[in-house]
C-alpha cells in the first residue's frame, strides 16, 4: 500500500484579505516532491485557506493512488484538532470544508499531524506564492515555483511498519508517524497558537507529532506586549506602579499603531488584556481598537512599585540609596527604599494573574499588555530560570513577547523581545 506525506498550509493578509493556498505530496521513502498544488483564492481568512489547502493536498494524494496511506501535517492546530475528531466544529465555513476533506480519502487512510510552522516552509512558500501571483492579477504556476522543503524529515519515515500485515492501514499510518516522532527535532514553537475558532478540545490527552509526548490540547498562549514608550523611558528613569503614572510619548502611540496593525495582520488574538496603569491602557486600546475587541483590566499585572526610586534613573538611585541598591541586586526579597515591592512579592502577584488568565483562556490567544518586570517574570517562570535572570533579559518598548501554556502544568517559551513589527 503506498504511503505519503500530505503538507499544506494557507494565509491571508488581512484575515480576511487577499488569500492562498499551498500543498506538497512527499514520497516518505526519498523525501521527493510527488505533487505541488497552489491557488489563490481571492478573499478569505487563514481558516478557509488553510482548509483549502487541505483539500488540494488530499486530492493530489488521491490522484496519484487512491489506495495510499496518507500522512497530513501541517501547523494549523484548528484544522488539525478538528479532522482529528477531539475538537467540534461550529463555524459555518468550516463545516462544508471539513466534510468536503473527510470524504476524499476514507478516514481509516488518513491521519493528522501538527507541525511547526519552520517545519512547514515548502507549503507555506508555496501559498505565498500563490497570494504573490494574485496580487500580480495571475494564478499560480508550477513551473514559476521556488519552494523548498526539508526532505530530511520525510526520509526518515521510511522506517518499515514494526507491526501488522502488508495492506493494514492502521499500522502503516502507524508506523509513519511513529518515524516522523522518532526523526523530528526539538524546535521552537510558532508564535501564536491557532484561533480556535471551534471553542473547545472533545477529548483528552490527543498525541502530539513533535516527539515531546502528551499533547493535551491547545495552550492558552499569552502575547506578552510591553507598553509604549512614555516621556520616562528614553531616559531610563524606575517607573513603577508607585510614581505618576505617565501617559505615552508621541513615539510611544506611534509603536502602539504599528503593534496593532502587526496584530491584526497575524489575526490570532481572541481576547486582551492590560495593567491597570496609563500607559499600558493606551497601547492596549490602540491595539483592541484594530482588533474589534475590549480591553479587560487585570491588577496583578502593573509594574513593581519603586518606592522612593521612583523617576530616578540607576546612576541617580546608586548615588543616593547605595546600600539599598546593592541588596535589591543580591536578593529578590529586598524591597526598594521607601516601602517599595521586593521582585518576590511581584511575582507572587504576577503568578496569581498568570494563573487566572490560563484558567480564563483555556486554548485562546491573549494579548497581554503589561510593563517589564511582569513579562520579565513570565518568561523566568516559564523557563524554570533563577530570580538573578531577569537583569539578563532585554526587553524594548513596544516588544513582543509569548508563553505557551498546556494543560498539564508545563510551559514554553515561544517569543522574547520581537521588535520587527517596529522597523
Amino acid at each position: 500500500m503506498p504511503r505519503f506525506v500530505v503538507e499544506a498550509d494557507g494565509g491571508s493578509r488581512g484575515n480576511p484579505g487577499p488569500a492562498g493556498y499551498g500543498a506538497v505530496v512527499l514520497d516518505p521513502a526519498t523525501g521527493e516532491t510527488l505533487a505541488e498544488r497552489a491557488e489563490y483564492i481571492g478573499v478569505a481568512t487563514n481558516n478557509v485557506a488553510e482548509y483549502k489547502g487541505l483539500i488540494a493536498g488530499l486530492r493530489a494524494a488521491h490522484e496519484l493512488a487512491p489506495d495510499a496511506v496518507v500522512l497530513v501535517r501541517m501547523d494549523s492546530k484548528l484544522v488539525v484538532e478538528q479532522m482529528s475528531g477531539r475538537w467540534k466544529i461550529k463555524h459555518p465555513d468550516m463545516k462544508p470544508l471539513a466534510a468536503e476533506a473527510a470524504k476524499i480519502l476514507p478516514r481509516s487512510q488518513v491521519t493528522y499531524e501538527w507541525i511547526p510552522r519552520e517545519k512547514n516552509k515548502h507549503a507555506d512558500r508555496l501559498a505565498n506564492e500563490a497570494m504573490d501571483a494574485g496580487k500580480r492579477g495571475r494564478q499560480w504556476e508550477p513551473s514559476g515555483s521556488t519552494a523548498v522543503f526539508d526532505r530530511s524529515a520525510a526520509r526518515a519515515l521510511a522506517t518499515p511498519p514494526a507491526s501488522g500485515p502488508p495492506g493494514d492501514a492502521a499500522a502503516g499510518a502507524a508506523a509513519v508517524r511513529a518515524a516522523l516522532a522518532a526523526s523530528a527535532a526539538p524546535a521552537a514553537d510558532t508564535l501564536f497558537a491557532e484561533p480556535g475558532e471551534s471553542g473547545e478540545p472533545t477529548a483528552a490527552a490527543p498525541t502530539t507529532g513533535t516527539g515531546w509526548g502528551p499533547d493535551l490540547g491547545a495552550p492558552a498562549t499569552l502575547v506578552l506586549l510591553r507598553h509604549g514608550e512614555t516621556a520616562l523611558t528614553p531616559q531610563k528613569r524606575f517607573s513603577g506602579s508607585g510614581g505618576t503614572d505617565p501617559e505615552l510619548s508621541p513615539a510611544g502611540r506611534r509603536q502602539a499603531a504599528a503593534v496593532a496593525e502587526a496584530l491584526a495582520a497575524r489575526g490570532t488574538v481572541q481576547a486582551v488584556v492590560s495593567s491597570p496603569l496609563r500607559r499600558c491602557r493606551e497601547t492596549a486600546q490602540a491595539v483592541a481598537d484594530r482588533l474589534g475587541l475590549p480591553v479587560a483590566i487585570e491588577e496583578g499585572l502593573r509594574e513593581t512599585d519603586f518606592g522612593a526610586w521612583e523617576g530616578l534613573t540607576f546612576a541617580e538611585v546608586r548615588a543616593r540609596f547605595p546600600d539599598d541598591l546593592q541588596a535589591w541586586l543580591d536578593s529578590p526579597k529586598a524591597a526598594p527604599t521607601g516601602g517599595g515591592e521586593s521582585f518576590a512579592t511581584v511575582t507572587r502577584r504576577v503568578s496569581a494573574a498568570r494563573d487566572r488568565l490560563v484558567s480564563a483562556h483555556a486554548g485562546r490567544t491573549v494579548l497581554v499588555v503589561t510593563h517589564v518586570t511582569p513579562v520579565k517574570t513570565l518568561v523566568r517562570l516559564a523557563l524554570g530560570a533563577p530570580p538573578e535572570s531577569l537583569f539578563k533579559m532585554e526587553l524594548s518598548a513596544a516588544s513582543l513577547s509569548a508563553v505557551a501554556y498546556y494543560a498539564d502544568g508545563n510551559a514554553s517559551v515561544r517569543l522574547l523581545n520581537d521588535t520587527g513589527h517596529l522597523r
